[in-house]
């Protein structure tokens, strides 16, 4: 005779001879975040997630120091391999995984 995985009965949980339940495990949809150091940045190598103008892969080509010296980076330089177009942007805007993926995919 079966019995639902739920009903469980005391004889079961006391002889040990009850049968696990299946685990549900949660969807993955999100993308693991990146650790990303900014010192580490330089020459390092990203796809863009959304071709724009057909410039897909882009190099860390500089690090941008602030201001007041001591402080954390917090801009980068980012060339685009294919036309050499470059553009500045926030180092930390690379852990938005719609727009940005790591290595040339």
């Amino acid at each position: 005779m079966k019995r639902n995985l739920s009903q469980r009965t005391e004889a079961d949980a006391v002889s040990g001879t009850a049968q696990r339940l299946p685990v549900s495990r949660p969807s993955v949809t999100a993308a693991p975040r990146l650790h990303l150091q900014a010192p580490k940045l330089l020459r390092s190598k990203w796809t863009a997630a959304v071709p724009v103008g057909k410039e897909k892969h882009f190099i860390v080509t500089a690090l941008l120091a602030p201001e007041p010296p001591g402080l954390c980076i917090d801009a980068i330089t980012m060339q685009a391999v294919l036309t050499g177009r470059s553009f500045t942007m926030r180092w930390r805007e690379l852990h938005d995984a719609g727009r940005w993926r790591q290595g040339w995919l």
